[in-house]
């Protein structure tokens, strides 16, 4: 990449803020797209020097925004957690995604590296960034390597346009089979499931008047980022099933909808479904990992009417708290739930109508079953035992499936096959 190109793409990122008052956001996002179609084409003409045995030292470069107050941040971090915990040597590199606005978890600042001494990597940056990532970051750090994408993606058909991805990779991991699915249909390299590992300590518990809610109100739970789309995580939907499970009157119940990256556009479509209801609170601020999961644990239940699911991380560490989850049954999120261990609500698959980035006309996804989910949200309000058995059945499921042990042997055992067929070719 020409030092032209890397000054415009920089001086772009510091501009944002600015952009972002003077230009709309579909403008702002049309021009994006623009720049990540164009690096596409880039990707397609990537001439990469294939793996050498002994270029590098053996072990993993994990290449991502480690640092972002996101929920691909926290990806990052559970996936350098995994990879932390197995016999395998490894390093972090710290990539900046164009456009990212908060970047402060400082976690893992002592274990980030301007280096990358080792001979694979794996790389935490979604398809439609990668591109990007390839004009900002030297060529070379793809050359002699063996380079596997870590990826995350919601709907059942993975685009074309993102296929030129494929020629810098060696190998393909996401969190879940439903992705995985989507990717093998377009590609013969190997796509391995590796689920997170989840984890929810609270080095520092914070109760409910941390977060100026009452102390005596039956609380739900909705979380959700902007930047991962309103549409598809589906505040709206929980809104509404709430005013349905409960009348305005009723001043024993209450709803949190907690934002990150809170706009224009929330304030607007939430305040229009308000109605009247007091007992419906909104958190607008970043929070760190210890008042979030302090959060998560201090309220009744958590509630994840979305659309579609990469994973669904919020609902991972619900259950391991121990607070049940009531979530749509359709993607990812189904790979770990049930309905033993969660209120797993119905859905019809319904067309996408226009093109919301990354998601295109034409797409399906689910549109849940809001009824339902009021009856659920009435069923764990009123039933006690009913509560309890959710509760305690999510935890243990949690607990064995996703444990540390069990992912950190995924990891390890498919690094070294790697190395078993590196040493072969």
């Amino acid at each position: 990449m020409n030092a032209v190109s890397k000054f415009i793409l920089h001086c772009a990122d510091i501009c944002k803020p600015i952009l972002l008052k003077i230009i709309p956001v579909k403008i702002l996002r049309k021009m994006k797209g623009k720049m990540i179609s164009d690096s596409f084409g880039k990707l397609s003409e990537m001439q990469i020097c294939p793996y050498e045995a002994g270029h590098y030292k053996r072990g993993i470069n994990l290449i991502g925004n480690i640092k972002a107050e996101t929920g691909l941040g926290q990806s990052c971090r559970l996936v350098a957690s995994a990879l932390g915990h197995t016999d395998i040597p490894m390093s972090v590199y710290q990539y900046t995604q164009l456009g990212t606005q908060k970047m402060n978890n400082t976690s893992w600042d002592d274990k980030i590296s301007g280096e990358l001494p080792y001979d694979i990597n794996l790389i935490h940056i979604n398809p439609y960034e990668l591109g990007i990532a390839y004009l900002q970051m030297d060529p070379s750090v793809w050359n002699y390597r063996y380079n596997i994408a870590y990826w995350l993606w919601e709907l059942e058909e993975f685009p074309d346009e993102w296929t030129p991805c494929f020629h810098c990779l060696d190998e393909i991991w996401a969190p879940s089979e439903f992705i995985c699915s989507a990717i093998r249909k377009k590609t013969d390299l190997p796509v391995k499931c590796i689920p997170y590992h989840v984890e929810a300590e609270i080095h520092t518990e914070f109760g409910r008047q941390e977060f100026q809610l009452p102390e005596d109100k039956f609380l739900f739970l909705m979380m959700y980022d902007h930047s991962s789309g309103m549409e598809r995580k589906n505040p709206l939907g929980v809104i509404k099933a709430f005013k349905q499970a409960f009348p305005k009157a009723n001043e024993n119940a209450g709803l949190v909808i907690k934002i990150n990256n809170f706009t224009k556009e929330d304030e607007d479509k939430i305040g229009a479904l308000l109605g009247g209801y007091t007992n419906i609170y909104l958190i607008k601020e970043t929070l760190d990992r210890d008042h979030i999961n302090s959060l998560t644990k201090c309220v009744d239940v958590v509630v994840s009417l979305h659309r579609a699911e990469g994973f669904g991380l919020v609902l991972a560490e619900a259950m391991l708290l121990g607070t049940p989850a009531i979530a749509t049954n359709w993607s990812s999120n189904t790979e770990f739930m049930d309905e033993h261990t969660g209120c797993m609500v119905n859905y019809e698959m319904t067309e996408i109508k226009e093109d919301m980035p990354p998601f295109k006309a034409g797409n399906r996804w689910a549109d849940p079953d809001l009824t339902q989910a009021a009856g659920y949200m009435r069923k764990l309000y009123e039933e006690k035992e009913f509560y309890r058995q959710i509760a305690s059945n999510a935890r243990d499921h949690i607990q064995d499936l996703l444990s540390m042990e069990r992912i950190t042997g995924l990891m390890e055992r498919r690094l070294n096959e790697i190395y078993g067929e590196l040493n072969q070719s």
